[in-house]
């Protein structure tokens, strides 16, 4: 994989400035760096070598050079591109992915996009038309950021890269810190700095003449097909799943598998057996807690005889929160194990497989359970009877529970008010997603009485888009979507690219395969699941192919466990750094309610309060980070000097 950068416009600034860029994205791509500069724009790029090693490095031109590409990404399909580019009279210079993107625009302008399969974000510039185009994959496996004031355009895979250019202010963004305490991730197209942001999945953007177009290209059919038979469904997919596990094998450097022991990842591993893989390196990650998979990676590890590997956190995982920080550029509870894993593989591999989406693909999350025993009663109780009646009950059970101070209780008190939610989907899957601010009241618990809470967007607001896409569906296929859509590509997507780029590690997504993903959305939920047996239909479709004890076992989740972690060092560092004066000072948040949570006795019922603590605490170091120093300039990843 690699890291892409550029300036485009009038305050193009100096050949300088950009290279400086690059020097912040040389962990996605330490193989080597390109760079092209003509009057008005500059590109940079830093390369990780994965496919024709001696010949794919970038920029890469069409033949006359007119137009210029960088590049981050493999696209599957490149040789049939190839192949009929060729039949069509252009002539290649390498064996890389990568010029096909330049020859397909000459031939097709914008539209080839849309028939790519893989993972990629791109600048291609075009210097005749004087005409800038970026695109993103269609579901957002691969990042891409911009800031466009005035004349000056400026892009770059990561955001410390744009903030590095002397024209960006860096200011938080508080509507997408609201959004970040409640999901614990930035939904939509926002970032927690101020006037940067993502380029959506399954778009492109043209900056031309100073002007910036924003198009979608991309919708994932929704064509639900009832008239399936089960007896047909199993081979089939096993055919898709097998078909994009091969597509993305290739490479010219060895390849490894993140393997968790769960049914995702076994699967990956059962499926490169079955494709004559020769080798099979395995990499697994234990937490030092009782959930750790370690027997159960083992028992795939030595069913399909792979060259297995394992590791576990340390006691004190904190002492890494900086620089994953860093890397990740927000501040999130799901990092230290992405971070360690890919510190496993590299530097032996640089590309792995994992087996992210096969959650989202399959309806492998517990959420999934939460809402289709109940899904009968969206459609049965009416909007008014929700409104007259079931909300002003839940906004008292939310006054009552909040005055005992009782914070253990805080649990039953959400699960109640989510039930009080039955006739309005939305806020009930929000309320499961951990959001809070359905109550206005706790705003005073959670932020200082003199921060301007009012002009807040309400999270909803995010998803009322994607879920007005998806009126005529079902209720599980409605929130199957929504999950697509959101915090698989805004959470769980950044932190598998963010953590196995620290250590200039590839990681691919065989789930997440185009021809899969579209075939997956024509099976209607009601036969991937069977009452509260989440994944039934891929149970089915690997239970001649995996051990019987991965088929059978619950799903743990990879991830820490917020209670475990309070006893490690959480509470330990957030006394060092959520100080009464840091706290005060900052503006943001009410050290009051911070402290109740430190001095409460520790109970795993306090998941949802240990989350919260965790994120104000990465948006401390974060803040110190991006916002009131240079230490992101400087890499200073020493917890100490975080501490207040």
């Amino acid at each position: 994989m690699c890291g892409i950068c550029g300036i485009a416009g009038s305050r193009y600034g100096n050949k300088e400035i950009l290279k400086q860029m690059c020097r912040l994205l040389q962990h996605r791509g330490p193989d080597k760096n390109g760079f092209y500069f003509d009057n008005d724009i500059a590109l940079g790029h830093q390369r990780l070598s994965i496919i024709d090693l001696f010949g794919g490095d970038q920029p890469i031109y069409n033949e006359d050079k007119s137009i210029v590409v960088i590049y981050n990404g493999e696209i599957y399909n490149f040789r049939d591109f190839r192949g009929k580019l060729m039949e069509r009279g252009h002539q290649f210079s390498t064996q890389s992915d990568t010029e096909i993107l330049v020859h397909a625009y000459e031939e097709y302008d914008t539209s080839f996009i849309k028939d790519l399969n893989g993972i990629f974000a791109f600048a291609l510039y075009d210097t005749y038309k004087k005409r800038l185009l970026l695109a993103r994959d269609h579901f957002g496996i691969k990042p891409l950021h911009y800031w466009h004031q005035g004349g000056t355009f400026i892009f770059a895979s990561e955001q410390k890269a744009i903030l590095a250019h002397p024209a960006v202010t860096r200011e938080i963004n508080y509507n997408a810190l609201h959004c970040q305490v409640n999901l614990r991730y930035t939904q939509s197209s926002e970032t927690l700095f101020k006037n940067i942001f993502r380029v959506p999945p399954g778009h492109y953007m043209i900056f031309e003449n100073n002007k910036l177009l924003s198009r979608r290209y991309y919708y994932l059919p929704l064509n639900l097909n009832y008239n399936l038979k089960e007896s047909n469904l199993t081979e089939a997919i096993h055919n898709h799943l097998q078909t994009a596990v091969k597509r993305q094998l290739i490479s010219d450097v060895p390849i490894g598998v993140y393997l968790s022991g769960g049914m995702d990842s076994s699967t990956i591993v059962a499926l490169m057996h079955e494709l004559n893989v020769e080798k099979i390196n395995t990499f697994t990650l234990g937490f030092n807690e009782k959930t750790d998979e370690f027997p159960d990676a083992a028992l795939v590890a030595e069913t399909f005889g792979t060259n297995h590997h394992t590791d576990s956190l340390d006691f004190d995982p904190l002492k890494q929160f900086p620089e994953v920080i860093w890397h990740a550029e927000e501040p999130k509870i799901n990092l230290l194990q992405g971070f360690n894993m890919s510190g496993m593989v590299s530097p032996d591999y640089k590309v792995i497989l994992g087996g992210l989406g096969g959650d989202e693909l399959f309806a492998g999350y517990d959420i999934n359970r939460f809402i289709n025993i109940p899904r009968y009663f969206f459609k049965l109780i009416p909007q008014k009877m929700q409104k007259i009646l079931f909300e002003p009950v839940s906004h008292l059970l939310f006054r009552i529970q909040n005055n005992t101070g009782t914070l253990k209780f805080d649990e039953y008190r959400r699960g109640l008010q989510m039930l009080l939610s039955l006739g309005n989907l939305e806020k009930y899957y929000l309320i499961l997603r951990n959001v809070w601010d359905y109550d206005r009241a706790f705003y005073r618990k959670i932020y200082q009485p003199g921060f301007q809470t009012s002009s807040f967007l309400p999270v909803r607001a995010y998803f009322e888009p994607v879920f007005n896409e998806t009126v005529d569906l079902p209720v599980m296929d409605r929130i199957a979507y929504v999950e697509f859509h959101s915090k698989m590509i805004n959470d769980y997507l950044l932190v598998d690219d963010r953590m196995s780029m620290a250590h200039s590690v590839e990681l691919r997504v065989p789930f997440l395969d185009r021809d899969l993903v579209e075939f997956m959305f024509t099976i209607p939920m009601s036969m991937k699941m069977k009452g509260s047996t989440t994944k039934h239909l891929f149970r089915e479709s690997m239970r001649s192919r995996l051990p019987e004890q991965i088929i059978s076992k619950r799903k743990w989740g990879f991830t820490v466990n917020p209670f475990e972690q309070f006893k490690k060092d959480l509470k330990t560092v957030s006394q060092k750094i959520l100080t009464e004066d840091f706290i005060t000072r900052q503006g943001i948040f009410n050290y009051s309610y911070i402290k109740q949570i430190l001095d409460y006795p520790p109970h795993p019922a306090l998941r949802w309060h240990y989350n919260y603590l965790w994120i104000v605490l990465g948006l401390a170091i974060w803040q110190k980070m991006y916002i009131d120093s240079d230490m992101f300039l400087t890499r200073s990843f020493h917890l100490e000097d975080y501490f207040s």
